[in-house]
C-alpha cells in the first residue's frame, strides 16, 4: 500500500556507485522499491550523486587527519542536519547509526535501525580501527538501545542483537530478510569473461566472492583447497583487505596453494569486477563457497543461488535461513569459540569438513546442477525486494 505522504530518510555509508559490501547492495534495491510506496530520501557518504533525492556528504576537512571512526562521526553530524523534515529516519550499519540517533533527538522523529552486522561480534576490527573501535561500538550501541524499531536481516541476527544488547525489548526487533534482484542476477552462459580470466570451462570449479576480512573465512578456505581434487579450479574474486596483516596471510596462502597444485588451477582476481562479470563467473562455477565465520545473512549466497549455482556455506549466523541444506546446497557445521570472534573451536576439523563437502559437490555434477536449479527457485520465491519494501514500510508506520 502506497503512503506517498510519509517521508523516509535512509542513511548509509554506501550507495551506488560507491558500494563495496552487502549493505550497499541492500540500500540500492530497498531505496528503489520503497520509492513506489513513500517519499524516499537517501543520505550517503562520498562524492556527489546525480540521482534525484540522494545527497552525499564528504568528510569534514577539519578531521582529515583524525581517526577513521571520528571522521565517520563527523559525516554523521552533517547528515543528521540534512534529515530535517523527515517523518522517519532509517540507518544502516554503525557507519550511519550515529546520524540516525542524532536526527531522532534533533528533529523528534522515530529512528529505525537495520542491523547488517554487530560490532561486538567483530572484535578483530580493533586491528583496523584502533581506538576507533570503541567509537564505532558506542555509535552502534547507543543507536540500537534507543531505536524505535530494529530490523534484523535474519532470525540469526535477531538472536545476536539480543545476546549483544540484552537491554533491548525483543518486541522492537523485526526480521526482514535481505533480498535479491533475480532479473539482474540470473544465469549468464556467455563465455567472454570466464575466457578472459583464464577459467577452464572443462574443469570443475569452486568460486569465492568477497572482501578479504576475518569474518569471510578466506584463510580457512585456502587451507581446505589443498585437499580438493587435483582437477578442480579455484577461483577467488577477493580484494579490499581490511588490514595489511590479513592481506599478507592470504598472499602467503595463495603462494603455498599454487606451489602444491597446478598453478593454472588457482585464479585470484583482486580488483572488484562489475556485477555482470561476477554473474557470468558464478554461472559457470560448479559450486560457490561461503566459508564465513560470521555472516548475519550473506547476500552473496543469494546471488549465487539466483545464478543457478550450488552453494557450500558455513552453518553460522543467518546462512541456514538462506541456503536450504541438502536442497540448494550443503552446510558445513562449525563449533565456534564464544568470545565474539567466531573462531572455530577446532580449526583443522572445520577446514577438513569444508574440503570434504566441497569435494562431494565437485565430484557429483548432477547433484550440483539440481541444487543450482533449486537455489534459483528459492531466491525468486522467498527473497523479492518488493516484498521487503512492503514489510519495511509497515515498520515505518508502526513507529510513527
Amino acid at each position: 500500500m502506497t503512503d506517498s505522504r510519509l517521508r523516509a530518510d535512509l542513511i548509509t555509508r554506501e550507495y551506488p556507485p560507491e558500494v563495496y559490501g552487502g549493505a550497499g547492495v541492500h540500500l540500492e534495491y530497498l531505496a528503489r522499491d520503497l520509492r513506489g510506496l513513500a517519499d524516499v530520501r537517501v543520505h550517503c557518504f562520498g562524492a556527489p550523486r546525480d540521482e534525484a533525492g540522494v545527497t552525499a556528504y564528504p568528510e569534514p576537512a577539519e578531521l582529515a587527519k583524525a581517526n577513521a571512526a571520528l571522521r565517520t562521526m563527523g559525516v554523521n553530524l552533517a547528515i543528521a542536519q540534512g534529515c530535517a523534515g523527515a517523518d522517519v529516519v532509517h540507518s544502516h550499519t554503525w557507519y550511519a547509526n550515529f546520524a540516525g540517533h542524532t536526527a531522532k533527538l534533533l528533529h523528534g522523529v522515530p529512528h529505525v535501525v537495520t542491523t547488517h552486522s554487530l560490532e561486538p561480534l567483530r572484535p578483530w576490527k580493533a586491528e583496523q580501527l584502533g581506538g576507533g573501535y570503541a567509537l564505532s561500538s558506542f555509535c552502534e550501541r547507543t543507536a540500537i538501545e534507543n531505536a524505535d524499531a530494529i530490523i534484523a536481516v535474519s532470525g540469526g541476527m535477531r538472536r545476536d542483537v539480543l545476546r549483544a544488547y540484552p537491554s533491548v525489548d525483543p518486541d522492537r526487533i523485526h526480521v526482514v530478510y535481505n533480498g535479491i534482484d533475480t532479473e539482474l542476477y540470473q544465469p549468464d552462459h556467455g563465455t567472454d569473461v570466464v575466457d578472459r580470466l583464464g577459467i577452464d570451462r572443462n574443469r570443475p570449479s569452486v568460486v569465492f566472492v568477497g572482501r578479504i576480512t576475518r569474518q569471510k573465512g578466506l584463510p580457512y578456505l585456502m587451507r581446505a583447497c589443498r585437499q580438493l581434487p587435483a582437477e578442480a579450479q579455484i577461483i577467488l574474486l577477493a580484494g579490499a583487505p581490511d588490514t595489511p596483516e590479513i592481506a599478507a596471510e592470504v598472499e602467503s596462502l595463495a603462494r603455498d596453494l599454487r606451489g602444491t597444485r597446478d598453478p593454472q588451477g588457482v585464479i585470484w582476481v583482486q580488483e572488484m569486477l562489475p556485477k555482470q562479470e561476477v554473474i557470468q563467473v558464478l554461472t559457470h562455477a560448479t559450486v560457490f563457497v561461503c566459508p564465513s565465520i560470521y555472516e548475519p545473512m550473506g547476500i552473496v549466497n543469494l546471488e549465487a543461488m539466483a545464478c543457478e549455482t550450488a552453494v557450500v556455506a558455513t552453518a553460522t549466523g543467518g546462512i541456514p535461513e538462506v541456503v536450504a541444506d541438502g536442497e540448494t546446497g550443503l552446510l558445513v557445521g562449525i563449533d565456534q569459540v564464544q568470545d565474539g570472534t567466531g573462531t572455530p573451536v577446532d580449526p583443522e576439523r572445520f577446514v577438513a569438513d569444508l574440503a570434504a563437502t566441497l569435494t562431494r559437490v565437485l565430484n557429483d555434477p548432477q547433484l550440483a546442477a539440481e541444487m543450482g536449479r533449486a537455489g534459483r527457485r528459492r531466491a525468486v520465491e522467498m527473497f523479492s525486494w518488493s516484498r521487503i519494501a512492503e514489510d519495511t514500510l509497515e515498520i515505518y508506520r508502526s513507529v510513527r
